[in-house]
């Protein structure tokens, strides 16, 4: 059971960028240990993943559908949106059981697609590598039930931990494999945030030009207004939100919007509201500490490369739990999970 189920994530994660605010899903058809169908969700507003499996299946091994389990790594939906109600499609086909990993907290299914199923005689299992289908959606589970965006703090440091320069010159940290492999996060989260010293300094683009995939949202916090208007961020080529604190009024223009926001929290949930499910939050210190000191993140990606500052910018002290720690090129990227929440 176990293998079909970790195939039904591992193709979920082929969505990864392209399906948000909908949760990355992927379902696998299987018949006497062999596999007949399997899809995933593909983009938002396209097929669910059960949709996708289902007319993936052969026409000489449609009848096999009355025997055949469906291992889907999230309760299917009960309800019209976007789409049909995946529930319905999987009782029309006569499929005899469903095997799911997690149920869907979104209130709009919450248990009622199992119970549509069970009440259509269909055998209906849960929890199976729970787990892994909690870490699959964690931006999806942390944005129903928190009521925020899941947020991602990522730096480059030095070899003695110093994140930039102390007069504010760009300086090349990490190398260009970790560079790209920055580029490829932008293209799987919704939005992207540096305060206002980076802006200024660094003059960041905030875009994927060095992956194939979609620009994320951009996000400056800029409390006083006081960033130039001539900065890449103000170019209005990417949907671009900047959060001030200023009593000025600022006209809104194709792809750039003012928000006025007094605080993390309340920043937050003007993103939660404009339905911003992820946020990589990439510098510069000062906005990076801002969110450790109150808790309010739930990854912390942090690359260190064999350079060296005899001065500069301190890096923020690393947090919560290591997950993960591998080389990327020359540098090393260590991965870290706060757990639990100290919201």
């Amino acid at each position: 059971m176990e293998n079909f189920m970790r195939r039904a994530l591992e193709l979920a994660t082929l969505g990864r960028g392209n399906v948000s605010p909908n949760p990355m899903v992927g379902c696998v058809i299987e018949h006497q240990g062999r596999i007949i169908g399997e899809g995933w969700h593909q983009r938002y507003g396209e097929a669910h993943a059960e949709r996708n499996a289902i007319f993936s299946i052969q026409p000489q091994d449609e009848h096999l559908l009355p025997e055949s389990t469906a291992y889907v790594t999230l309760e299917p939906c009960s309800h019209y949106g976007k789409q049909p109600p995946c529930a319905n499609l999987l009782i029309e086909k006569g499929i005899k059981r469903v095997v799911c990993c997690n149920n869907d907290p979104n209130p709009l299914v919450a248990g009622q697609g199992f119970t549509t199923l069970r009440a259509a005689g269909i055998d209906v299992e849960t929890g199976l590598l729970e787990d892994q289908g909690l870490q699959l959606n964690a931006r999806f589970f942390t944005f129903i039930e928190q009521k925020r965006p899941y947020i991602i703090l990522k730096w480059a440091e030095t070899t003695n931990g110093f994140i930039g320069t102390e007069n504010g010159q760009p300086v090349k940290i990490s190398g260009d494999l970790s560079h790209r492999l920055v580029h490829r996060w932008r293209s799987e989260e919704d939005a992207i945030m540096v305060g206002t010293t980076t802006a200024r300094n660094d003059n960041p683009r905030l875009n994927t030009r060095l992956w194939p995939g979609a620009n994320p949202i951009r996000i400056v916090v800029d409390r006083n207004r006081s960033l130039p208007s001539d900065l890449h961020l103000f170019d209005c080529s990417q949907p671009t939100i900047v959060y001030h604190q200023s009593e000025q009024t600022h006209e809104n223009q194709h792809n750039l919007t003012y928000v006025v926001a007094y605080s993390i929290p309340e920043l937050l949930a003007d993103l939660y509201a404009r339905n911003v499910q992820s946020v990589l939050v990439e510098g510069g210190a000062a906005l990076l500490r801002s969110f450790m000191e109150i808790g309010l993140w739930d990854e912390m990606r942090v690359f260190r490369s064999d350079t060296m500052l005899q001065a500069g910018v301190k890096a923020p002290t690393v947090q919560g739990e290591l997950i993960n720690r591998e080389k990327v090129g020359d540098d090393e990227l260590s991965v870290y999970k706060n757990s639990p929440h100290k919201e």
